[in-house]
């Protein structure tokens, strides 16, 4: 951990504190701009060169990550002090490695390694955490996958253990859909893994994000947040969301235990189902867990007095949280791209703007696809349902000209 009473070097000073950032998208970018802005040196790689972190740090490299020889170069390279993930495609082998020779992974290599694959975290949280969770079942082969969907039965939901944003999800409502789900999932998930985990449905009323910090004063939790999915990737999310005050403690519970058992500093995504009503005791079903910010929580970047880039960035600086603020009911939606273009250009900015409260937020992705998440609009209101219609009419007016 960085010890805290230890000033803070000057970037390209032989002194600085280095932080090396193994993922550089709009989440990336956000960490970035809050470790400049406490002075960090701030080194960005992806798979892709001109990725939006990079366009804020000090250096850039463009790599492989599921590379473990040319990953351990650049940190041999760069001599980090915070080696930070931000991405799941990652030669996870080669940070556990690093760790166990002096090296510091953010939060843990470990907590990296097992979170950035479905079956590592779903295996930590049902069976060795006992928590709540939808039936589930993981499978190589096609026999093993279409033995594991009868077992589960149908509907049922087909992942890759590894991919981010939805991709490769399906739903498999009925014995037709479920080769296409098989193939679909092996195709899209990221890395080397051919492995995919079947869910049972969960017939569940919303689904949540905690964000949840621990850093050098305790655990600390945002305020719910919710969200609206589509193709299993978030379109829009909104701060604060409704619970029970029972289910609001069974949710902290739930996420200090998984967030516990994977240690280190800094913050999670918890990811949990709500079955239920607000005005009533609900049930809460582990879903996932991120050990870094969650596209959903961007709409901290308007809702909270720290957002949750600033709040991870703390924490591992070893730094103190204090109390979280709410400013006012804040929502965020997606801009989303239409068509295919490597010059991106957009316009409606204007209007956009016009829209009481609103911000618009770029990401500078250098090449647009088909509903690939090119930005993102925040708005507050003096509702949650005021914030969410300010937000999605701002986010309307932007488009992405391809």
């Amino acid at each position: 951990m960085t010890d805290p009473a230890v000033p803070l070097g000057t970037p390209w000073q032989d002194d600085a504190q280095r932080l090396l950032l193994l993922g550089s998208g709009e989440l990336g970018r956000e960490v970035a701009l809050e470790a400049v802005r406490l002075g960090l040196e701030v080194i960005a790689v992806d798979r892709y060169d001109h990725a939006p972190a990079m366009a804020v740090a000090h250096r850039r490299h463009v790599i492989d990550m599921l590379d473990g020889n040319r990953l351990r170069q650049v940190v041999e390279t760069e001599r980090p002090s915070l080696i930070v993930p931000e991405v799941e495609a990652i030669a996870t082998d080669t940070l556990v490695a690093l760790e166990s020779e002096g090296w510091r992974v953010i939060p843990t290599a470990r907590a990296t390694q097992l979170t950035m694959n479905r079956e590592g975290i779903r295996r930590l949280a049902a069976e060795e955490l006992g928590l709540k969770t939808s039936p589930f079942r993981f499978a190589s082969t096609e026999t093993e996958y279409l033995a594991a969907v009868e077992a589960i039965g149908l509907p049922c939901v087909v992942k890759p253990i590894m991919s981010s944003s939805g991709k490769g999800q399906s739903t498999v409502r009925n014995q037709e859909e479920a080769l296409a789900a098989w193939a679909y999932a092996r195709e899209t998930g990221r890395g080397k893994s051919d492995r995919v985990i079947v869910e049972g449905f969960i017939p569940f009323d919303s689904e949540i994000t905690l964000l949840t910090v621990r850093a050098i004063d305790g655990t600390h939790f945002c305020p719910p947040i919710g969200h609206r999915q589509q193709a299993g990737d978030y379109r829009e999310s909104w701060q604060p969301c409704a619970l029970h005050p029972d289910t609001l403690a069974a949710c902290q519970a739930m996420a200090q235990a998984v967030t516990d058992a994977l240690g280190g500093w800094g913050l999670f995504g918890v990811e949990l189902f709500i079955a239920g009503a607000a005005d009533q005791l609900q049930t809460v079903y582990f879903s996932e867990v991120s050990p870094r910010p969650h596209d959903t929580g961007m709409v901290t970047m308007v809702s909270q007095h720290q957002s949750e880039f600033e709040l991870h960035v703390r924490a591992i600086l070893g730094l103190p949280i204090g109390e979280i603020t709410l400013v006012q009911p804040g929502a965020s939606a997606v801009i989303l791209a239409a068509g295919a273009s490597d010059n991106p250009r957009y316009s409606g900015l204007a209007a956009a703007l016009q829209v009481p409260t609103s911000k618009v937020r770029l990401f500078g992705k250098p090449v647009a696809h088909p509903s690939r998440r090119m930005g993102v609009a925040l708005a507050l209101g003096d509702t949650v349902e005021e914030a969410k219609e300010r937000a999605i009419a701002c986010a309307s007016q932007v488009q992405v000209m391809v």
